[in-house]
């Protein structure tokens, strides 16, 4: 067959494809990363179905004309003949879903006032295109980037495959299924079944089919002016969390609220939990900052580890309000409640009828838009044209390229109404010294901008093309001053974007500007430029398809420098003093919650936490510390090279992320990497040693000592009384060192005994303790630990499927934790010298010691979900830590454990759950 060849992913997916039609399925659907080549799969499955009579016609619909383009332009290199319009008179054509779903807006009802079928509610056009493929006969459907279809979309969609019966669908899609919402995951299910195949980016980036890259952020704080405007307006709302701390406002205060709905027993809180969960982690989130008591049964998680948001507070605040002010009788509730409805403005909420709700946000549109952000992303441009020179092609992507509303009254003054638009940061390029001798120009769906030299080169560059009607398109365009925007001009002339797009695309491959800046919606999908070094992400947007889009523009492999290495930067701004400064820091959050990325430390990894691992997904750094982590951003936008070793391309790999858990310890020695059981386990009265070294003395006393009673012994005999002196002192010193080794042997002991489990010990005997309960396939033999040099360690079970690796860091999470309230525990004693030292280590060496603690460990959850599972967990602890028999906490000895233990925390380490890929 003519074409390209097959790249390993493409070949496995089509392998994946013809086992499922083989299979009888008649509708299946592939991931694979921009950039990776799904368009290549879809026309191979349309070539083989078209040659062997399987379908008559194949009908590919894409998002939008780029990528309608694509699958013209390939399809022809295949030597098949791709038409582009409705009639469907070629054995392919490439559609828009435009072209489909353009609905008549006269019939959006029906005579009853209600929704009828949507193919009836289609124009004309879509009605035509419907009934051409119901005269097709078998048909194949390609639907290229699928997450397309939502809630309308896929009714529309399914109305569709009813009157085509005959027809197969194969979707397209960059987005991995784990990455899908809930409401999307069940609809694509629905349409197309489970995925056929997925390739991972990571998995790609290691065949060479992507570039290496790394993902960065830039910090920023507000501008003086909007941070005088934020104080202003969270005045109110810090003014209301005063008075919430206050015994007298309200006839039931807020704390004694809080202290009655969630720690009184009588309150089930796996209840809460289960109906309520944000609410639940609202008030572990108080609990956390010391405002109540840790309800009975909950235990604290990372998530739980912070000060409540403004989100939080809401929570808290509405429940307190609904369930007790507004139904009460007391009069003065009423003017509790007016203070309240009067600050929750300020946080972006309003109060009705139904209690509090989300209303509009100016303070978010501070953050995104503000004016910090333009400088931020000027200071990145110049950074990476220090480490890239002549190379650097930077990418800006916007979300609009003119704010179209007014700004709101309340920011009237304070900031530009374009601040963030892409107008104003190519303006601010231009401005800059620094990056005007790169020629920045920006592109939109409407506007080819720069600098007026800058488009005056780019002219040249048109009239010098080969098309003689691009040369004369070239001397037809105009340049004028963009209105507004001192220093920016603008190309006027008989073009369209279709035109342009592809003008100004090749006139940054040629490095004639070497900063783009654009809108997402136009430099998204379909748009292809390989020499694209990186990109600056100002946009507002956060679903994973749409960030996994967005970088696909730079991950693109450069034929002319095999030696690429891409970086991303997201700007985000925050302002650790308004309830709602961290808005941007939780888009962030968003964008990255199901991509995978490589972190600082050479890990492949899951989230925000691959931009920095010390990032939380739930807080964001102090902005005391937001210079140093830029700069600490830099050093690695400089260390390419290290970042294409890390990605290892060329190595081989596992395409899955698992999950793992991270430990961290706030001191070092607490917790080791040691994978041995316990060399001393400690009983209430009396010490197992297993490791036989403990134990080992040096020879030579016991010989002084037998050497001194003999020569004492012949002395006698002899009677040479003067050598039996001598012979007294020999065995005198003999018993000396003795008994000087007996006791260091003991504290050899005693500090084994006394010594926390390791992580690794305890995630061994949650491992083994799994596996003998058949819930994982794998034990002890399959976890890795690694330690990194800050303290941190890494645990995960490899070898394992996603759904065993989660149980086991679960696990391990729960008996590293605080404990709360599990079904049953184990106990591990500890034994220490104590006041009398020499006496407790003398005891020691000969295997007596009384225990000086007794600690209780939570049985994890799984395990203790009856006394057959506990029992094995417990035998598991005592091969790898030592300790006793699991208790049940029903029992009476349970209840009295944790009425004395619970909240305890035996590790004092702080545990973040991650997902690690490879």
């Amino acid at each position: 067959m003519n074409g390209p060849a097959l790249r390993r992913h493409q070949a496995e997916a089509l392998a994946a494809l013809d086992r499922a039609w083989a299979s009888g399925t008649t509708r299946a659907w592939v991931t694979l990363a921009p950039g990776a080549g799904k368009t290549l799969v879809g026309l191979r499955t349309a070539t083989a179905m078209l040659a062997d009579g399987r379908v008559s016609r194949v009908v590919a619909f894409g998002p939008n004309t780029a990528i309608q383009g694509q699958w013209a332009a390939q399809g022809s290199a295949l030597g098949l003949e791709v038409g582009t319009d409705r009639v469907l008179d070629e054995p392919v054509s490439a559609l828009t879903y435009q072209s489909l779903a353009v609905f008549d807006a006269d019939a959006e009802v029906d005579d009853d006032g209600l929704e009828g079928s949507l193919l009836a509610r289609l124009h004309p056009g879509g009605r035509a295109l419907v009934e051409e493929l119901s005269s097709c006969g078998p048909v194949l459907l390609v639907l290229d980037e699928c997450h397309h279809l939502l809630e309308v979309w896929g009714r529309l969609l399914a109305e569709l495959l009813d009157r085509l019966p005959q027809a197969l669908v194969l979707g397209l899609t960059a987005t991995p299924p784990a990455a899908l919402p809930a409401d999307q995951a069940e609809l694509v299910e629905e349409l197309f079944g489970r995925c056929a195949y997925a390739a991972s980016i990571p998995a790609l980036v290691r065949e060479g089919d992507l570039a290496p890259f790394s993902e960065l952020v830039w910090l920023t704080t507000p501008t003086a002016a909007e941070s005088s405007w934020l104080a202003e307006s969270a005045a109110r709302f810090t003014e209301l969390l005063t008075d919430l701390m206050d015994p007298e406002f309200g006839s039931t205060p807020f704390l004694s609220w809080l202290d009655a709905r969630f720690t009184d027993p009588g309150v089930p809180w796996l209840s809460v939990l289960r109906t309520e969960p944000a609410l639940a982690r609202a008030a572990l989130r108080a609990h956390h900052a010391g405002m109540l008591a840790l309800p009975p049964g909950a235990r604290l998680g990372e998530e739980h580890r912070v000060a409540p948001t403004s989100d939080d507070w809401v929570l808290l605040v509405d429940d307190w309000l609904t369930r007790c002010l507004t139904v009460s009788d007391d009069p003065a509730d009423g003017a509790v409640v007016e203070a309240v409805r009067k600050a929750l403005p300020s946080v972006g909420y309003v109060l009705t009828r139904r209690g509090i709700r989300r209303g509009r946000s100016v303070v978010d549109r501070v953050l995104a838009r503000s004016e910090s952000k333009t400088v931020a992303a000027t200071a990145i441009v110049s950074h990476e044209s220090a480490t890239l020179g002549d190379r650097l092609r930077m990418l800006v992507l916007c979300d609009h390229e003119r704010a179209s509303a007014l700004l709101p009254a309340d920011l009237d003054g304070l900031m530009d109404a374009q601040s963030g638009s892409a107008v104003a940061v190519v303006a601010g390029l231009v401005a800059d010294p620094e990056t005007a001798d790169l020629d920045p120009m920006l592109v939109t769906g409407s506007t080819v901008a720069a600098s007026a030299t800058t488009l005056a080169a780019f002219r040249d560059f048109v009239a010098a093309r080969p098309r003689a009607a691009e040369a004369d398109l070239a001397g037809r365009l105009v340049v004028e001053p963009v209105p507004g925007a001192d220093g920016l001009s603008r190309l006027v002339g008989p073009w369209t974007s279709r035109a342009w797009v592809r003008l100004v695309t090749d006139f940054l491959t040629s490095g004639g500007t070497r900063v783009l800046v654009g809108t997402r919606g136009l430099l998204g999908e379909g748009w292809d430029a390989p020499a694209v070094t990186g990109l600056v992400d100002l946009t507002a947007v956060t679903t994973t398809t749409a960030v996994t889009q967005t970088r696909g523009r730079a991950l693109r492999v450069d034929p002319s420098w095999r030696e690429k290495v891409a970086v991303n930067w997201t700007v985000v701004c925050v302002a650790d003093d308004h309830p709602r400064g961290a808005n941007d820091w939780d888009r962030l959050v968003r964008k990255h919650a199901g991509y995978l990325a490589l972190d600082q430390t050479g890990e492949v990894t899951d989230g925000v936490a691959h931009c920095d691992s010390r990032f939380s997904a739930f807080a964001p750094p102090s902005t005391a510390d937001f210079d140093a982590l830029n700069a600490e951003m830099v050093v690695r936008s400089q260390r390419r090279h290290e970042t294409a070793e890390a990605w290892a391309v060329g190595t081989e790999y596992v395409d899955a992320a698992v999950p793992a858990i991270r430990v961290l310890a706030a001191e070092r020695s607490r917790v080791g990497s040691v994978r041995e059981p316990a060399p001393v386990v400690a009983g209430p009265t009396s010490l197992v040693i297993r490791d036989d070294s403990l134990l080992a003395d040096r020879p030579w006393p016991a010989l002084l000592l037998g050497t001194g009673c003999l020569f004492g012994v012949g002395a006698l005999v002899a009677g040479h009384a003067a050598f039996v002196g001598l012979a007294l002192v020999l065995v005198t010193l003999a018993w000396f060192v003795l008994r000087v080794q007996r006791e260091a042997r003991g504290m050899r002991v005693l500090a084994a005994a006394s010594t926390p489990p390791s992580v690794a010990q305890v995630a061994c005997a949650v491992a083994d303790a799994l596996h003998a309960a058949g819930l994982t396939s794998a034990g002890s033999s399959a976890v890795g630990l690694q330690v990194e040099p800050g303290g941190e360690y890494r645990c995960v079970l490899g070898g394992v499927g996603e759904q065993e690796a989660a149980a086991f860091a679960v696990a391990v999470d729960e008996v590293m934790g605080p404990l709360g309230t599990p079904r049953y525990v184990v106990p591990r004693w500890v034994v220490s010298p104590g006041p009398w030292p020499t006496r407790a280590a003398l005891a020691a060496a000969s295997g007596r010691a009384l225990a000086t603690a007794e600690t209780w460990h939570a049985v994890p959850t799984v395990l203790g979900a009856n006394a057959r599972r506990a029992g094995m967990f417990a035998t598991a602890w005592r091969h790898w830590v030592g300790g006793g028999e699991a208790v049940f906490t029903g029992s009476p000895e349970g209840a009295g454990v944790l009425a004395a233990q619970s909240g305890s925390d035996p590790f004092a380490v702080t545990t973040l759950m991650r997902r690690h890929w490879g």
